[in-house]
């Protein structure tokens, strides 16, 4: 641990913050004081309901509209503004307009009534995907063509019950595409995972343009074949396939039939199951930022749409746990247009487990046949003797191909940060900065409305006060406030902060108190004591986000509303911060940079020198959620930060190398 330390105004007249006159300063160490650092101010279960009530005001009402013009015109206006201000937020707009780009592979004749043809095309340049068509051998006029859309399953196309669906289409004359996903089948390589599409928000695109672009190909594709009928296209998919079926579906006019599978909830089911909707895609940043997946379903009026959920899914979405929100509360749009019959339901009950088995099948190929007008037979056609291996359908793709961190690390490449500007005019180039950086991390400052003592000591020569801090928001933090007994009541105070939780900072802890200082250690919202209950904390941090803050930007307020607390009456003027980690220097970084004047000091351990780093290492999300923060990277690297930051002094000492997995 590096000597370097500094120190801040004296700290007097602070309640609990008083230090007490007695004999000389023991001599701490970090084993004496961890016992303190320990305990448990605040259960994960209260920051979990605290969390859910905060975000269940976001929970947007749908409108009301009384005619059907009126339900058209909104659904336009809501379309333009999802593609322009959330999808596409970031995005070249050509890769967004340009055509698809399908390159055949190899063909197979199954001697069944169709055949497969297999094919790869490209997401965006330098990323190509995988698809099979399962073509019937004899189409009269122009066919119905089915999207059929996978999701996480590791054998990608050639998971078994998609290949019975496709090839169940195709028997009954439906051309039926089934379109490959990032992070499955040929497109499994670890920097594929959908939680790298963070990184593509760190960089300023949107993670939802991506997922978005990967499923549209696949319609543009069946749109422009011409042997398809491009007014009966339809679409479908189980789970992350139900999620773009809904998606799809809901933005794009061209799919006349839907059937989603598990794919969806609604804000207000996913607030009191956070599980059942952790992925990156689902939870896009500002994606139900007034909006929400009944909305998405809605817009699909008065277009057919089945809604299929199971039982007792255990997976997400059980269908009494979604049905009054994606379904219930749909109807009067359908019934807008006399269509209440076009939007559909059905639970399975057999196996009622995640599923798209033969129950879920049958109902998909009874509504698909209705509304394509063709013969309505629901009996599966038998083809368990026609499932193929995954060698089989595999296709080959590029040895150089793109993965979602490749991409997100050329979409970097693109950036230039301006350079800062010198002599005079650095001063409004900082505060126009500043207020660039508020709007990024959607900063919204807060204040402590009530600092309850939870717990105190007095042994070993020092005392100490726990602390659960309730901000105006609604939400808290937690933190111990440690000095010796006997030293001084003018004492400077640091505030220290770990990405391990302020359980791992006994040692910073105890070198402060034997200098006879005062230390706060402190756990803000999503850190260390402050992870909400559930097995992943960025369950929590992706809903904050995509419901329109940034956890950045909570974490931030709270740094500054606890350092403002402290300085209450006649409490310090200064107040220094030492962080360990990369979350908390970024934290500290960007609390500083708001308000300038809130820290003489800041001092970082194994920090990071560059936002860059994120993206080179590359840091998964799920260690670090608060810093990939949408367009952070695209505007500000570390030095700007620190530069408007000024006058604070920013110290940054061991390197982060290695300590993130």
């Amino acid at each position: 641990m590096s000597t370097l330390r500094w120190t801040s105004a004296i700290l007097v007249s602070m309640g609990p913050l008083v230090a007490l006159v007695g004999p000389a300063p023991a001599q701490t160490t970090a084993s004496s004081v961890s016992s303190v650092l320990q305990e448990r101010i605040q259960p994960a279960a209260v920051t979990a309901f605290q969390l859910q009530r905060y975000l269940t005001k976001r929970i947007p009402k749908l409108s009301s509209p009384s005619s059907p013009g009126q339900w058209e015109a909104e659904e336009r206006e809501l379309r333009d503004h999802i593609f322009k201000d959330i999808v596409f937020h970031g995005w070249p707009r050509e890769w967004a307009e340009e055509s698809p780009h399908f390159e055949e592979t190899g063909v197979i004749e199954t001697g069944k009534g169709y055949r497969l043809r297999k094919f790869r095309y490209e997401i965006v340049p330098g990323f190509e995907s995988t698809a099979i068509l399962y073509e019937p051998e004899t189409i009269s006029g122009r066919a119905p063509a089915i999207l059929n859309l996978i999701g996480h399953e590791v054998a990608g196309n050639a998971v078994e019950y998609e290949q019975k669906r496709c090839i169940n289409f195709a028997k009954r004359g439906i051309l039926a595409l089934s379109l490959a996903w990032p992070g499955f089948g040929e497109l499994a390589q670890p920097e594929n995972s959908h939680d790298y599409g963070a990184h593509l928000d760190l960089v300023g695109s949107n993670a939802l343009g991506f997922f978005y672009l990967t499923m549209r190909r696949g319609l543009d594709y069946l749109a422009s074949l011409p042997q398809a009928d491009p007014s009966r296209l339809g679409v479908t998919g189980l789970s992350g396939g139900g999620w773009q079926t809904t998606m799809l579906g809901a933005l794009d006019q061209r799919v006349a039939v839907s059937v989603e599978v598990a794919g969806v909830g609604s804000l207000e089911s996913n607030l009191a199951q956070p599980l059942d909707a952790d992925e990156i895609e689902e939870n896009a940043s500002d994606l139900t930022r007034g909006e929400d997946y009944p909305l998405f379903v809605s817009m699909r009026a008065p277009r057919p749409t089945l809604l299929i959920h199971n039982a007792e899914d255990d997976c997400c979405f059980r269908a009494d746990l979604v049905k009054p929100y994606i379904y219930d509360r749909v109807q009067p749009y359908f019934r807008l247009f006399k269509k209440q019959d076009e939007l559909a339901w059905h639970e399975n009950r057999d196996p009622g487990t995640h599923n798209y088995q033969l129950d879920n099948r049958e109902q998909a190929y009874s509504f698909f046949s209705k509304h394509f007008g063709l013969p309505v037979e629901p009996n599966e056609i038998p083809s368990d003797d026609e499932i193929r291996s995954p060698q089989e359908l595999s296709v080959p793709l590029p040895p150089k191909n793109l993965t979602i961190a490749g991409l997100a690390r050329k979409l970097a490449g693109q950036i230039r940060h301006p350079p800062i500007p010198v002599g005079g005019g650095h001063i409004p180039w900082m505060q126009s900065q500043r207020e660039l950086l508020k709007s990024v991390v959607r900063y919204t400052p807060v204040s402590v409305e009530n600092p309850w003592r939870m717990a105190n000591s007095k042994h070993l020569g020092f005392e100490s006060l726990s602390y659960r801090f309730d901000f105006s928001n609604g939400l808290s933090a937690t933190g111990v406030w440690l000095k010796a007994i006997s030293a001084p009541v003018d004492g400077p105070i640091t505030i220290v902060l770990s990405d391990e939780g302020y359980t791992a900072t006994a040692e910073m802890v105890s070198e402060h108190i034997n200098r006879s200082e005062q230390v706060l250690a402190l756990d803000l919202l999503f850190n260390g004591a402050m992870v909400a209950e559930e097995p992943d904390r960025a369950d929590w941090e992706m809903l904050a986000a995509t419901t329109g803050d940034r956890p950045l930007g909570l974490e931030a307020a709270q740094l500054l509303a606890v350092a403002n607390w402290l300085r209450t009456g006649t409490g310090p003027s200064n107040i220094a911060i030492e962080t360990e980690g990369i979350r908390n220097q970024v934290i500290s970084l960007v609390a500083a940079a708001v308000e300038p004047t809130a820290f003489p000091r800041l001092e970082s351990h194994h920090g990071m020198e560059s936002l860059r780093y994120l993206l080179d290492k590359p840091v998964p999300y799920r260690s670090a959620p608060d810093l990939f923060c949408l367009d952070l990277y695209k505007y500000f690297d570390l030095d700007q930060l620190a530069m408007i930051a000024a006058p604070t002094e920013i110290k940054r000492l061991e390197s982060a190398a290695g300590l993130v997995p």
